[in-house]
């Protein structure tokens, strides 16, 4: 640990300070400095802190801003109009500027971490104190607005320049502190294209059993944040090679060796298709697309199986159970969870689109969520062998059906059904799909016409 003094060569300017902050939004950038002015006028320090200044010294895009103060939760909150509590025992507060929120966190001490996530006690301390206590030196640095000084108290700035995730002080206290920070290592050196440093890659591989005492929204939002950035292929393999992708999804560990037929999957077994995905498709933004995208195959290794060829049937089918427990694990939205399972069970369907009928051509179609369906199909193709013609096909049908209504508005409903004289029960499903197929072929195309061939249907 370095002595608490600014870093060489940081900016001892308010211009060359400014400079750091060119790639910030002008309206968050202006929020920003206007909470720092607040609280420094009110005889508070007030710095810009973690991953904004990571961010602005590699010239990444930033979209907030932290701040880091002497002040207090119960100061904050009596400097501004509107605060809201989020973490007051922990020092954190959010802070609305022009609706936009910036969270403004006391400079702390922690104490002993006793459930490998939340500290015994919390002292409100200063900035030296604070810089000790975060998870990676990158991630430990301040940028004082009001003097453009950059301070780096933990040679964060050197390990910025060496591409390093290093822990600050020992790799195995700060994971034990919090041992999300296990996966958080292995998320920040794939997105940021850092090795992880010698001692600090070590507690990695010997303390992965660890996550799983953090609760599993906590590692589903890093999860995420992996798999939507634009090296999460290469974030998927560092997990793997951790161990840590044993831990959180043994069946996508399971993955890996399991090889497929050449003809249809030249570049390799499961695991390295899967890869291939995210490599052909990042930045994949739709967190939903994302996990779809890592558990389309998860069915194969269970169905594995040598007849004439490599075979996995029912793989789709099998993979969608699977992704549904995995997502109620992860504490998936239900909503979210409907449609990865959806998307894993008939990514296989466009093998059949050329030969389906026209109405559960449109149906299929008209999905509301059909171009995340199409997606998928795409990079497994790309992936794979390259055939692009059931894309190219689905394509070619949403052009020639643009002014067709793919889901029309049903020309009756089953109140007309019961005034026809048909009891509820489930042939009225049957009867009204059946009409749908008709009015989707055009066959049928008004309400009457709809009347009359129910009529017929009952008699």
């Amino acid at each position: 640990m370095k002595d608490p003094t600014p870093a060489e060569g940081a900016p001892d300017s308010w211009e060359s300070g400014m400079k750091l902050l060119e790639n910030l939004p002008p309206e968050l950038l202006a929020g920003a400095l206007e909470v720092c002015s607040v609280l420094r006028r009110a005889g508070h320090q007030a710095v810009f802190a973690g991953g904004v200044v990571r961010d602005c010294l590699l010239r990444r895009p930033v979209s907030d801003v932290d701040i880091a103060t002497t002040a207090t939760p119960g100061q904050i909150e009596s400097l501004f109009q509107r605060t809201h509590e989020i973490g007051r025992e922990f020092g954190v507060t959010l802070v609305l500027i022009d609706e936009r929120p910036f969270e403004v966190t006391t400079f702390r001490r922690e104490g002993k971490y006793e459930d490998g996530r939340h500290p015994s006690s919390v002292e409100f301390t200063d900035i030296q104190d604070d810089a000790r206590r975060r998870d990676f030196t990158i991630n430990a640095l301040f940028l004082d607005p009001s003097t453009g000084e950059l301070i780096d108290l933990v040679s964060g700035r050197e390990d910025l320049q060496a591409s390093l995730i290093r822990s600050v002080g020992k790799p195995r206290q700060r994971f034990q502190e919090d041992k999300l920070r296990l996966l958080r290592a292995v998320r920040f050196s794939s997105q940021l294209g850092f090795d992880i440093e010698d001692s600090t890659w070590q507690a990695v591989l010997e303390m992965t059993p660890g996550i799983r005492q953090v609760s599993w929204e906590r590692i589903r939002d890093e999860l995420l944040k992996l798999l939507t950035s634009a090296q999460a292929a290469d974030g998927l393999r560092r997990l793997f090679e951790s161990g840590l992708m044993e831990q959180i999804l043994p069946d996508v560990a399971k993955m890996d060796g399991v090889q497929q037929p050449p003809e249809y999957h030249p570049e390799g077994d499961v695991f390295i298709h899967t890869c291939l995905l995210f490599e052909l498709g990042a930045p994949i933004s739709d967190p939903v697309l994302a996990l779809a995208m890592l558990l389309h195959d998860v069915g194969k290794p269970p169905t594995f199986q040598i007849a004439d060829r490599i075979r996995f049937n029912g793989h789709a089918e099998v993979g969608a159970e699977m992704a549904a427990v995995i997502c109620r694990q992860f504490r998936l939205p239900t909503k979210e969870t409907q449609q990865v399972v959806e998307l894993v069970r008939d990514h296989l369907r466009f093998i059949h689109v050329m030969e389906m009928r026209e109405s559960t051509l449109k149906r299929f179609l008209g999905r509301s969520d059909f171009e995340r369906h199409l997606e998928l199909h795409r990079l497994d193709c790309l992936a794979s062998h390259g055939d692009l013609t059931a894309f190219d096909f689905c394509r070619q049908k949403l052009e020639e059906f643009r002014n067709q209504p793919l889901r029309p508005q049903p020309l009756i409903s089953g109140h007309d059904l019961i005034q026809l004289g048909l009891k509820p029960g489930p042939v009225f499903t049957v009867i009204l799909r059946e009409l749908e197929d008709l009015q989707l072929e055009e066959q049928i195309q008004t309400r009457e016409a709809a009347l009359d061939w129910a009529r017929a249907r009952l008699a």
